[in-house]
């Protein structure tokens, strides 16, 4: 039977693992490398690294640290920050990453996304989807780690890289990220409805029975999360985490 992916989402920022709250306030929380090393102990399904200062600072993700995860990650993993060209994607899936990670590019050139894809396989694209709700909850997505807005509905926005090779599509609901209340299912639910490709939820997730609910009700192909995956407990202790079998067998119950 099928079960959707659960898919633990890491941002780096000056080489170290941290966690934000709706994009701001980020937390640090410990070394990358020694996160991956747990989480090939508890079987995660996959990861994904995303460096949160690329794009700002005009630079891609560091290849020594893709090459030192590829050399210690028993699961496929993908990265992303500040990617811009075809020759930034082929080092990164040359130094061990199975897929790339694309957000503000995608955006701001479109095309490239189809460029991508035809180089290096639908397969190997993802396109990161920032949204925020603004005034009179009105729903656009956000470039530039959260930074600048687009005017641009997700809706629009997902359908335009789908149709441009795109391979699976992360929505990320900034206003949600790190309040472990739940994924906004009314967001992930209307890109679903509006693309064929995998849609992976992310933003908001803080127990097993919110993933259950973005794959049950919102049918999410992958369930993401940052802060369920580092923090325990009322206090948000941090410690690098995972769902048993048993906890991801009542995903599909």
């Amino acid at each position: 039977m099928f079960r959707p992916r659960i898919i633990p989402v890491l941002l780096l920022r000056n080489k170290g693992l941290v966690k934000s709250v709706s994009f701001k306030n980020h937390r640090y929380i410990g070394d990358p490398i020694n996160a991956v090393k747990i989480f090939n102990d508890l079987k995660a399904d996959e990861l994904v690294f995303l460096d949160i200062l690329a794009s700002k600072e005009k630079r891609t993700i560091s290849l020594e640290f893709v090459k030192n995860v590829g050399e210690e990650a028993n699961m496929p993993f993908a990265v992303g920050g500040g990617i811009t060209t075809l020759e930034q994607i082929k080092s990164i899936i040359a130094a061990g990453a199975e897929k790339v990670v694309i957000n503000t590019k995608a955006s701001c050139d479109p095309d490239f996304i189809r460029s991508a894809s035809e180089n290096f396989g639908s397969s190997t694209i993802v396109v990161c989807i920032d949204v925020k709700k603004g005034f009179l909850s009105r729903e656009q997505t956000w470039i530039l780690n959260g930074r600048k807005p687009t005017g641009i509905s997700p809706v629009e926005f997902a359908k335009k890289v789908e149709e441009r090779g795109a391979g699976e599509i992360i929505i990320q609901s900034i206003n949600r990220d790190g309040s472990m209340q739940g994924y906004d299912i009314d967001l992930i639910r209307k890109i679903s409805e509006a693309v064929r490709i995998p849609v992976i939820a992310l933003g908001g997730a803080g127990n097993i029975q919110h993933m259950k609910q973005a794959y049950t009700e919102a049918y999410a192909n992958g369930l993401a999360a940052g802060s369920m995956f580092v923090y325990h407990g009322a206090r948000n202790g941090i410690l690098i985490n995972y769902p048993d079998r048993s906890q991801i067998a009542n995903l599909i119950k």
